[in-house]
């Protein structure tokens, strides 16, 4: 089930991708605060109900134990909401998709994971897809940033930071993910589902609190574009959780290929431009997809 699971999370956060784009508000500077509240009010009300539901063992301690690999995701995603504010960022996507890479790498490294022919060839394929959509996105952006008082960022360090800290942190929070709930089982998946999401529920919380200080005005035009994303995210979350238990060194590249939903998904609900490059592209990673698949199957 750990497949299906992954595709389910890469398809509904490839979802989250477009609403994110429609929900960023260039001019907003505390729009990547806006979409931390959505999101973690959608998480908090989703953890809350699926304790009730399915009656979730689950304690304070629960939250401190996975409290690392909390702030790793959502410092990671604040990070990338920031980024959003920016068009130019799109020249280092590829560094911002390698994350996937370097942890499968430090799982099969520090784990010694045992994959077969069949993984291999669909990791690779899958990764190079990855890298490769971020490499031709560069070459057809306009680099021309969506703020024309903010420019300077456009070719900044401190604009580029902003991808390499997600790599780094989402690649932090996803190994945390591998170890705690596949590798060691330091923690249930349930537990691990329910304290990230309160915990971002928190965090939402104080950037509610600190908005409605500074008198900000929640726009239902582009705030339902938050909320959907919100949505989006929130139930693939749920997914990769479980992904991640059953198999985290293949679930990684699977979920990492997100962005290459979002492409697909750009293409027939934004109606945008999909060229023979990315459409390459795009089909490589399914046939990876695939392959992960049979392997799935054939070792079932």
């Amino acid at each position: 089930m750990w497949f299906l699971f992954a595709v389910l999370c890469a398809l509904l956060w490839g979802g989250a991708d477009l609403f994110y784009k429609k929900g960023t508000v260039a001019e907003d500077k505390y729009s990547p605060m806006k979409i931390v509240v959505a999101v973690g009010l959608v998480m908090g009300v989703h953890a809350i109900l699926y304790m009730l539901i399915k009656n979730v063992s689950f304690t304070i301690m629960d939250v401190v134990k996975y409290l690392p690999i909390s702030a790793m995701y959502i410092i990671s995603m604040w990070v990338g909401y920031r980024g959003l504010r920016y068009l130019d960022l799109s020249i280092a996507s590829p560094v911002q998709n390698a994350s996937g890479a370097l942890v499968s790498l430090l799982l099969l490294l520090v784990f010694q994971t045992e994959v077969n022919a069949l993984d291999i060839i669909g990791m690779v394929i899958i990764f190079g897809g990855v890298i490769a959509m971020g490499i031709i996105d560069k070459k057809e952006e306009d680099y021309v940033p969506l703020i024309e008082s903010e420019k300077k960022y456009s070719v900044s360090v401190l604009a580029i930071l902003f991808p390499i800290l997600y790599c780094v942190l989402d690649a932090l929070g996803t190994f945390g993910d591998a170890v705690y709930l596949d590798e060691l089982q330091i923690i249930s998946e349930d537990a691990a589902l329910v304290s990230y999401e309160l915990t971002f529920l928190l965090c939402s919380l104080v950037c509610l609190t600190y908005l409605l200080v500074k008198k900000q005005k929640f726009e239902f035009k582009t705030d339902k574009f938050k909320l959907g994303a919100a949505i989006f995210e929130t139930t693939g979350q749920f997914f990769y959780v479980f992904a991640m238990a059953g198999n985290a060194v293949i679930a990684v590249p699977l979920v990492g290929a997100y962005c290459i939903f979002s492409v697909i998904f750009s293409k027939i609900f934004l109606k945008e431009k999909l060229s023979v490059s990315k459409l390459i592209v795009v089909i490589g990673v399914i046939i990876g997809i695939i392959l992960l698949g049979l392997s799935e199957g054939l070792q079932a």
